[in-house]
């Protein structure tokens, strides 16, 4: 069985629920899951999927001129990469706002007999099997759970989970040091539009540290000059950089953490899921509730606006839905860190 969630790192750690519910119903199946190069990235981390296929959603790319060749023969690699594979089902997984027919023609087109979707649309020979979605404000981890309850999949649990490798763990600890308690600060996002300006979470950070709490600040590589300028704008000297390094190596130092202070992204999830306090700097880029953490205590901190939910990957304004003080920040993190 193929499962589909083309999206970010976040999108699928919501997933999990979903998986572990399809892994308990057919314990002997093989499931394996199509999503973006981040999302799939959380892979090692999913024990109940039995291989990953990291595609960059080619419906989800704006071609520029000349890109409409190059992309055609990207999808029929695809549609022959999933054909050889002999899927005879596909889950497609979306959010409410999200068309699922990109991903069900692909499927038509390597000959997956059985393609279950969300839509209120009629799909025609795309889809075998559409399900009427539920409504739009659903959380994502029940929007999952929803589409496998109307093919016979009984729910699980709601509760996201991961599971770290124990080499990663050790990885961890030895990258951490001391097993003193910290703050951990995650600055990047997929999109401009969900990132809270680099000096104020530095500021936020500095505050954190002249408490008491140490703050260590983390990204993958391609986001090791935001790090730095968060590090930069700290100023502190108990406010310092972690190297960049491997997904589940960074969910162990994430499970580690007292506190993680993130955007509305895939760190926000990690630390949902791994256990971790959680302080998010909210963009307007979605509602609230269909994305908040729900295991993990959480402090979600914004501005109403009257352009949000705007699902934009820019803002086209002054991003006045996070003009929040960092001292807010820091003050929730202290609380939750029992600093």
């Amino acid at each position: 069985m193929l499962l589909v969630r083309a999206d970010n790192l976040g999108d699928v750690v919501m997933l999990t629920p979903a998986i572990r519910a399809l892994r308990a119903f057919a314990p002997r199946a093989r499931f394996d899951l199509l999503a973006s190069p981040a999302g799939a990235a959380a892979a090692p981390l999913i024990p109940e999927l039995d291989d990953v296929l990291a595609v960059p959603a080619i419906w989800q790319q704006l071609p520029g001129p000349g890109d409409g060749a190059g992309a055609r023969e990207r999808e029929w690699a695809l549609v022959e990469r999933i054909r050889g594979r002999g899927y005879d089902t596909m889950l497609v997984f979306t959010s409410f706002s999200q068309s699922p027919w990109p991903a069900a023609h692909l499927g038509l087109l390597a000959g997956v007999g059985t393609r279950v979707v969300h839509s209120r649309e009629f799909g025609g020979a795309v889809a075998t099997h559409w399900v009427t979605p539920p409504p739009d404000d659903t959380h994502q981890v029940d929007r999952g759970l929803d589409l496998l309850a109307a093919v016979g999949v009984p729910a699980r649990g709601g509760r996201l989970r991961l599971r770290i490798p124990d080499a990663d763990v050790r990885a961890a600890a030895e990258l951490l040091g001391q097993p003193a308690p910290f703050a951990l600060v995650v600055p990047g996002a997929s999109c401009s539009a969900r990132r809270y300006p680099a000096e104020r979470f530095g500021a936020a950070a500095a505050a954190i540290a002249a408490a008491g709490l140490p703050v260590r600040v983390a990204g993958p590589e391609d986001e090791a000059a935001l790090v730095a300028d968060v590090v930069r704008a700290a100023a502190h000297p108990r406010v310092s950089a972690l190297p960049a390094t491997t997904l589940p190596r960074f969910a162990a130092v994430v499970a580690r953490a007292a506190v993680a202070l993130t955007n509305n992204s895939g760190g926000m999830h990690l630390a949902d899921a791994l256990g971790t306090p959680v302080v998010a700097a909210y963009a307007g880029t979605e509602q609230i509730g269909d994305m908040r953490p729900r295991t993990v205590p959480a402090a979600l901190l914004g501005v109403t606006v009257p352009c949000s939910p705007c699902r934009l990957l820019r803002c086209p304004y002054r991003h006045e839905c996070l003009d929040v003080p960092p001292e807010r920040l820091a003050a929730a993190a202290c609380e939750l860190a029992g600093a």
